[in-house]
């Protein structure tokens, strides 16, 4: 069974930090580019960050430009988004997806392209 798995969620004060990780489960991430989305209640989903399979090509939305970044362990079969300065408004559900491709440089934030999608996890940013 094919699965994707966020964690490292929580409460964090602006200005904090987080780490979320993506493992995959009943296949490998190594032919398979990675998107970070989120979304927040009454928004629509937002691309936040991708990677590429290779890990040579990122992609991210201007809001985070700056303060998150995003990496890849294929070893571990694992996808890092490591966010730093929060605010209040990166608060959302963060899910990460995976596309399988040939291209290993294709890094895309169009959400509807991703064929498999983790359960997500909540990320709340509040002081």
């Amino acid at each position: 069974q094919l699965q994707l798995v966020e964690s490292g969620g929580g409460l964090v004060q602006p200005g904090g930090s987080l780490r979320l990780s993506c493992a995959a489960s009943g296949f490998t991430l190594d032919y398979y580019a990675i998107g970070w989305f989120r979304q927040a209640p009454g928004k629509e989903r937002e691309g936040v960050l991708c990677i590429s399979s290779s890990g040579g090509r990122t992609n991210h939305a201007d809001s985070v430009k700056g303060r998150f970044t995003v990496s890849r362990d294929n070893a571990k079969n694992t996808v890092y988004l490591q966010m730093n300065s929060l605010k209040p408004e990166d608060t959302a559900i963060y899910y990460c997806a995976a596309v399988l491709t040939t291209v290993p440089r294709m890094c895309d934030l169009r959400h509807l392209i991703y064929e498999y999608w983790g359960q997500g996890t909540q990320v709340t940013v509040a002081s």
